[in-house]
C-alpha cells in the first residue's frame, strides 16, 4: 500500500512566497482527488484481506463429523412427541 505521500507526489508544485524560499504546494481539487485514490485503494486493500481471512479460516477450520444436533430438523427423532394438550381440549376449541 501507498504512502501519504505517494499520493500527493505527482500533484506537488513548488511556490515562492514573498521574501522566502520555495515551499511544496498542493492544490485543493488535487488534494481531494488524491484523497479519492486512496480511499479507493484502502477498499481494494481491505476485500482482498478479508477474502484471505475467510480462506485461511476455512482451510484452518478442521472436518467436523455430523452430530446429533447438526443434522436436519425434520429428521426422525427417537424421543415421542406428545400434544401439549388433551384430546378434550383440542376437540372444544
Amino acid at each position: 500500500m501507498k504512502s501519504a505521500a505517494e499520493y500527493l507526489a505527482p500533484h506537488v508544485f513548488e511556490a515562492r512566497r514573498p521574501r522566502r524560499e520555495l515551499q511544496p504546494v498542493v492544490a485543493y481539487p488535487a488534494a481531494v482527488q488524491a484523497i479519492e485514490q486512496a480511499l479507493a485503494d484502502a477498499e481494494k486493500y481491505k476485500y482482498l484481506l478479508m477474502r484471505a481471512l475467510r480462506r485461511h479460516a476455512d482451510e484452518a477450520a478442521p472436518a467436523r463429523p455430523m452430530t446429533a444436533a447438526s443434522r436436519s430438523f425434520f429428521a426422525e427423532s427417537e424421543t415421542p412427541v406428545l400434544p401439549l394438550y388433551p384430546a378434550a381440549e383440542r376437540a372444544a376449541a
